[in-house]
């Protein structure tokens, strides 16, 4: 049994890089073969809001923001339950049928069961008799993401047809504590895409506020986040955004924050506010190299 060699996205030349259809094709199988096999899967990250907006009118706007350059996707990261982990596993290692690519070879870091992490080969190399996929990396999250904050999918993941619902997608965006332009410009993109609604239609603000409302930290991090996207917006308007798009997408950002603040704060949350950002109020990354 050969091993792939492994390469982190940044590490494979542009001229071999998977081309970001591929990524696309590639994640819509997974979703769509995992269903066959009753398993729950769907879709986290930028590549999730491309699949959102693509097609529609927003997805100008998606490319105009040329938020990863040449590369544009880096993995595909997909919400699973953790009932499902060992038959993931299986699926992904041994007993994919369909898709372009066949499996991908499993790390030796499995982060005691929270999430897994595959990678792929684009020399096509092979692991146990079987052709690597192409697209480097496939992270597999289960129950939440657990990153600076914890956004959980308990009983989410089935109100998306192969993605998160834009009200998860929004919130493990803002949850990044240093958050970088890539992640500030997909937030700009679902809001201009996505209504702030009371529902699951759209981006559910009542949801958002009543998560935010037991958990000072989170709601540090997230609010100071939404007031950067809207810095960004300003900045952006009349430029790469109209003015019309820009004020809808700063009005948005005024309801939700509204919703957020207006939401009654349990009694944890409120002695942790005593205590401010002079105590550590996010969790550290683990990175897996």
């Amino acid at each position: 049994m050969g091993l792939a060699k492994i390469k982190l996205p940044t590490e494979i030349p542009i001229e071999i890089y998977p081309k970001p259809m591929e990524f696309v094709e590639e994640a819509k199988s997974l979703v769509d073969e995992a269903r066959e096999r009753k398993i729950v899967m769907r879709v986290m990250g930028g590549l999730a809001i491309y699949l959102l907006i693509s097609g529609t009118k927003y997805e100008e706007l998606w490319k105009s923001m040329e938020r990863l350059g040449e590369r544009v996707f880096t993995d595909i990261d997909l919400a699973a339950y953790g009932r499902d982990r060992e038959k993931i596993l299986k699926y992904l290692t041994e007993e994919r049928k369909k898709g372009i690519y066949i499996v991908w070879q499993p790390s030796l870091a499995f982060y005691a069961g929270k999430r897994l992490i595959f990678y792929g080969s684009p020399e096509r190399q092979e692991y146990k008799g079987k052709i690597v996929g192409r697209i480097p990396m496939v992270e597999v999250f289960f129950d939440k993401l657990r990153m600076n904050h914890e956004v959980p999918f308990k009983d989410r993941l089935e109100k998306g047809e192969y993605t998160l619902p834009p009200t998860e997608l929004l919130l493990t965006k803002l949850q990044i504590v240093k958050i970088n332009e890539k992640d500030i410009k997909d937030s700009i993109t679902l809001l201009a895409a996505f209504e702030v609604t009371n529902s699951d239609n759209g981006i559910n603000g009542d949801y958002i506020a009543k998560l935010l409302s037991n958990d000072w930290g989170f709601y540090y991090t997230f609010t100071t986040n939404l007031g950067k996207v809207k810095e960004t917006v300003k900045e952006m308007r009349n430029n790469k955004l109209e003015a019309e798009l820009a004020d809808t997408i700063m009005n948005r950002i005024d309801r939700l924050m509204k919703k957020i603040e207006e939401e009654p704060k349990s009694l944890s949350w409120k002695m942790r506010a005593k205590v401010g950002t002079s105590k550590k109020w996010y969790n550290e990354v683990e990175e897996w190299g």
